[in-house]
């Protein structure tokens, strides 16, 4: 009796927590690197520090930041939430109650990109900023990865409730 009991509590307890939650979390450690190094860069939430670094930050929660340097022209990237692959694995395993859970606190998300790698422009060189993968080769210019985003970032950033309407967000580059 006792071990159909145990057994019982321990199935619900899995099926009402998501696994994602379990497994990676609600936040995400997120690195930030810049050519040159030590470009001090914002958070939307204000947070401040010198490249290289890493925030923590939360995987449901769409945000951006801004890279400033002495001699470059500062850049704002954003950061997009996006849906991880495990989800319809999770509500396969876990069922219907641990995708809703990951779903509603983020943890079934990831944010992107990471790391945030950009190579700084010159101040008056007309080049392009640009977005770096974790080996330095080049993705993208900022402005085109920002482009693809923008919508869903600024939707994203709108219903965390901290802007009143698309329009209040801040542009990025």
């Amino acid at each position: 009796m006792n071990l159909k009991f145990a057994s019982a509590i321990a199935i619900a307890s899995i099926s009402l927590s998501g696994c994602a939650t379990v497994l990676n979390g609600t936040n995400q450690p997120v690195e930030f690197e810049s050519e040159p190094a030590g470009a001090v860069i914002e958070t939307l939430a204000g947070q401040t520090c010198t490249t290289p670094c890493a925030f923590e930050m939360r995987r449901g929660d769409d945000s951006m930041v801004t890279f400033t340097a002495a001699g470059y022209e500062p850049v704002t990237v954003y950061i997009q939430s996006r849906t991880g692959g495990g989800v319809a694995g999770n509500i396969l395993a876990g069922g219907l109650i641990g995708g809703v859970v990951d779903a509603s606190n983020g943890a079934s998300n990831h944010l992107y990109p990471d790391p945030v790698y950009i190579r700084m422009a010159p101040v008056g060189s007309g080049e392009p900023a640009l977005m770096l993968d974790k080996d330095g080769e080049i993705i993208s210019t900022v402005a085109e990865y920002n482009a693809e985003v923008a919508e869903d970032v600024r939707e994203g950033i709108v219903e965390q409730g901290l802007y009143a309407t698309v329009d209040d967000v801040p542009p990025a580059d």
